[in-house]
């Protein structure tokens, strides 16, 4: 099997993993996730403070430092939702590096991700299904080809429930 198109960002213990679809045409040229730009996902990180600062894409490697992960649905294929084969969505593999590394969250950055995940349509925000102990939440994609549907509100929420998970651990 060929390398990953970008490399999964995956270890114990994080509390938060965002998984996209798969990577577009200038994550993969320069090696970074959400690179385009357009992308609004290192600008939502920073708004919702679950970074410090805005990250650039290439600076994606510091993140779990900060108890964030990134993997994709596709890991061989390039471009939009619209551009990949029936066949990219490896969804048992997902299912695999999920339930290895178990982070307490995974957050899709599309509905088209989870749709393929959870087997059906579903809305944003935290959802009933989980990966092992993970749970699930759906978030608007960041991609600036979709910004008509871009809402910041459920990056918030989940930022929110990121701290709460915090507060409520560090009370253990």
């Amino acid at each position: 099997m060929p390398d990953p198109i970008l490399p999964d960002l995956l270890q114990p213990g994080l509390a938060l993993v965002f998984c996209g679809t798969a990577a577009g045409r200038r994550s993969a040229s320069e090696g970074a996730y959400y690179a385009h730009p357009g992308n609004l996902f290192w600008r939502a990180l920073h708004a919702v403070q679950l970074t410090p600062r805005q990250f650039a894409p290439a600076e994606f490697p510091l993140l779990p430092a900060l108890g964030i992960g990134l993997t994709d649905l596709a890991k061989h294929h390039v471009g939009n939702d619209d551009e990949l084969p029936r066949d990219a969505f490896d969804v048992a593999a997902l299912r695999t590096r999920i339930g290895r590394y178990a982070p307490r969250l995974l957050a899709f950055t599309s509905k088209a991700a989870a749709r393929a995940v959870l087997g059906q349509a579903c809305g944003y925000g935290l959802q009933s299904g989980h990966i092992g102990s993970t749970r699930l939440f759906v978030l608007p994609s960041p991609s600036g080809q979709a910004r008509g549907h871009w809402d910041l509100a459920p990056w918030q929420a989940l930022s929110d429930l990121v701290r709460q998970e915090r507060g409520a651990q560090e009370r253990q």
